[in-house]
């Protein structure tokens, strides 16, 4: 008797069978990668990234334990998991761990330092906020305590939709802290992680619910179109489109809000805290802290990633410059940062850890991979008095970075005002005077205000110099040191603090004294202090030569006149001079906590590539279980084919599960070997013995089964195929590499039909 040819099932009409067992694997995985995109949010917040990698470590940890744990109650791994994520704080954040990660005596005191400086600087803190080490513990635990809890509601309850309340928090908190919209690209996340949780359920058997997983997954891919689409079709304004900008700030009046922002912050607290006390110095002087070198239009100057630095034991400077020697003694009374505040131009610097810090010459800072407290250090620097004089006659060739004189992406009109205000300066340094009193001579229009008026036009540093001419020491400083480049004069904005108030004996430096203002660099001296912001609170330490140049000016001169409200269009190619080659960087293994990336936060290509591999990691298993689906809808259908597609579908289920079992045997013989491999009970064995009747009755007898005749026998064989063997790491593997698939792809040239 002749062999008939199977024919190919039909497309799916039915649903998978009920109560397969859950793979916890792939549940406990998908929780993990939700938490982790949903906290992606948290970019209009915290500048850089080294919040996520922390995060992602305790995500990671917590995903597997609760893997490794799953045997045990839901109860036991939830407190299995929050030990282990406490271990984690510890490694990462508390100094006295025992053996690098054990909670010791003085872990918990350290923990709620922690607490308390990230209250501190929520409470004063501007978003996006500098990632300080209390706020990175913060951070870093609330990643752990929301990985737990998602997984406890979505992998241990079996509650995934549920799990969405938890993981709304992290895209709601930033949201509300934040002025401006949450970056498109990290709301795309949180919806893709939440649709892949959703997708990912297990134990979902009952008939129909593959449709619900199947419209969960649409729903949340037509969220993430609907985002990307949105975000390209709304091109006017703001409002209405999630910006593409990140953290990076805008147009809004402001000139740069990275790292400004932690500054203003400081200023604005009701109550100040006193940060440093320092003897030793002769006379009142600026505390620097940082220096910002790369301006970039409408987002503001951002700090460059330091160079490799030599050690502060010195010699710091190459070529001193001539000035009083001193002996500084900061105290340390509650600063911690990645940056050593120093004065002056540093030769030496001792009492802090020589391992943890470097100094780079070309930047001027002090810097250390990971934000640190250090108790008091002392000193040798130079402060620098030159006269008036010596500044006009400066010269000898420009020995500084080329990246101080670049002015790529300055408006023209910004170049125009600054022509016309230092229009009779003869030399670099009266074009620094020039500048500052236009912001803070009798004449000047500019007043200092803690509030900068919102801009209408399309670049905030015209909208400052034109239209609002009100700022705090941020506006001033960035204006002057860009209005200076353009006039050829190196130049770049510090970061520190001003000299703070006399104490008892020692000099008091709080958050209040949190300020910024100019260094410009001249042959022969180095970088030299002008400061633009008209300050009214006697705070401003005001250098002699710039006293000796303004009462050398001559009586009555007036400042010149500089556009109002109409100001000149920008030509469409203009540029205010050719971009200066920057240097090349150097790669240095530590964060640049302060600068951004050029868009603002995470690179959009880091979540487009996260995507493409959770696309192809679950390519396999979303494969197979369309195959699946097809095989179990022609069975159920009946007609020809029925026996076959149903057939195929208890092998493929049982490589699957591991068994070795091969389709060149008899019906009856395979069927033993699957009884065998997976200890299929009587109950199970009946309901095979009747797909192998109804399958050789269709090959051999021509007898195709009826509609339905195979969907209970089938379910029951699948249901316990899948229930047997181990629960652990090798079932989720089998998941998402589903060995039945391969095999397929093999054989895909043949047919071949059971034999009697």
């Amino acid at each position: 008797m002749s062999t008939p040819t199977a024919v190919r099932p039909a497309p799916p009409a039915a649903a998978p069978p009920a109560d397969r067992p859950r793979i916890r694997w792939v549940a406990a995985a998908a929780a993990g990668l939700a938490v982790l995109l949903a906290g992606t949010c948290l970019v209009a917040v915290v500048q850089g990234g080294t919040w996520f990698a922390d995060g992602a470590l305790i995500v990671a940890v917590v995903v597997g334990l609760g893997i490794a744990l799953q045997r045990l109650p839901a109860a036991a791994v939830a407190v299995g998991q929050l030990l282990g994520a406490l271990l984690v704080l510890t490694g990462l954040f508390g100094d006295d761990a025992v053996a690098g990660f054990l909670p010791g005596p003085a872990a918990f005191g350290a923990f709620a330092e922690h607490v308390t400086e990230a209250a501190a600087q929520i409470d004063s803190g501007v978003a996006p906020v500098v990632p300080t080490a209390g706020m990175l513990f913060l951070i870093t635990a609330a990643f752990g305590l929301l990985a737990v809890i998602v997984h406890a509601v979505s992998v241990s309850a079996g509650a995934p939709a549920a799990a969405g309340v938890p993981l709304l928090c992290m895209v709601a908190v930033p949201a509300a802290l934040s002025d401006a919209l949450l970056p498109w690209w990290a709301v795309t996340c949180a919806v893709a992680g939440y649709g892949l949780l959703l997708v990912a359920r297990d134990g979902a058997g009952r008939r129909g619910s593959a449709l619900v997983t199947g419209g969960i997954a649409v729903v949340a891919v037509a969220g993430v179109l609907g985002l990307l689409l949105g975000s390209a079709a709304t091109v006017v304004g703001t409002a209405g489109r999630f910006v593409s900008g990140g953290a990076g700030g805008g147009s809004g009046g402001a000139i740069g809000l990275n790292p400004f922002t932690s500054l203003r912050g400081q200023l604005t607290q009701s109550e100040p805290v006193e940060l440093f006390r320092t003897t030793g110095l002769p006379r009142p002087t600026y505390l620097r802290a940082l220096t910002l070198s790369d301006y970039r239009a409408n987002s503001g100057w951002q700090a460059a990633t330091p160079r490799p630095g030599v050690p502060l034991a010195g010699p710091l400077t190459e070529d001193p410059a001539e000035g009083e020697r001193v002996q500084v003694a900061v105290q340390n009374v509650g600063f911690r940062d990645y940056w050593l505040p120093l004065y002056g131009q540093p030769e030496s610097v001792t009492g802090v850890d020589a391992d943890r810090w470097a100094y780079d010459r070309s930047s001027g800072i002090a810097y250390t991979p990971r934000p640190r407290e250090e108790e008091d250090w002392q000193e040798t620097a130079v402060l620098p008095a030159p006269s008036a004089d010596d500044l006009r006659s400066a010269a000898g060739p420009t020995r500084v970075d080329p990246a101080y004189r670049d002015t790529s992406g300055v408006d023209p009109r910004v170049a125009q005002i600054a022509a016309d205000v230092t229009r009779d300066a003869a030399t670099p340094f009266d074009k620094a005077i020039a500048l500052v009193e236009y912001f803070t001579g009798p004449q000047s229009q500019f007043r200092y205000s803690l509030e900068t008026a919102p801009g209408s036009g399309d670049d905030a540093l015209v909208d400052f110099l034109t239209v609002g001419r009100a700022g705090y020491c941020e506006q001033f400083a960035s204006a002057m040191a860009v209005m200076l480049r353009t006039q050829g004069v190196p130049a770049r904005v510090a970061v520190g603090f001003t000299a703070g108030t006399e104490g008892d004996g020692y000099r008091s430096v709080s958050t209040r004294d949190a300020h910024a203002w100019v260094e410009a660099w001249f042959p022969g001296h180095g970088w030299t202090t002008f400061d633009p912001t008209p300050l009214t609170d006697g705070r401003t330490v005001v250098p002699p030569y710039v006293l000796e140049a303004v009462a050398d000016a001559p009586p009555g001169a007036e400042q010149p006149a500089v556009p109002q409200e109409e100001v000149p269009q920008p030509e469409p190619q203009a540029e205010a001079a050719q971009p200066t080659p920057e240097p090349t960087p150097v790669d240095i293994p530590q964060p640049d906590p302060t600068a951004a990336d050029q868009d603002g936060g995470v690179p959009v290509l880091v979540p487009l590539v996260a995507l493409l591999v959770v696309a192809l990691l679950a390519g396999p298993a979303v494969a197979r279980r369309v195959l699946r689906k097809r095989r179990i809808a022609a069975a159920a259908a009946g007609g020809p084919g029925a026996g076959r597609a149903a057939w195929d579908e208890v092998l493929a289920t049982s490589r699957d599960r591991g068994s070795a079992v091969s389709d060149g045997d008899t019906v009856r013989g395979t069927a033993r070997a699957v009884v065998a491999a997976h200890e299929l009970d009587s109950t199970a064995q009946d309901a095979l013995r009747e797909i192998v009747r109804l399958v050789e009755a269709e090959c051999y007898g021509d007898e195709p089964p009826a509609e339905d005749a195979l969907t209970g026998p089938l379910q029951a064989v699948l249901a316990a195929i899948g229930g047997s063997g181990r629960r652990g790491w090798k079932s989720g593997v089998r998941t998402l590499a589903p060995r039945s698939l391969l095999t397929g792809l093999r054989a895909s040239a043949q047919e071949r039909t059971p034999a009697a």
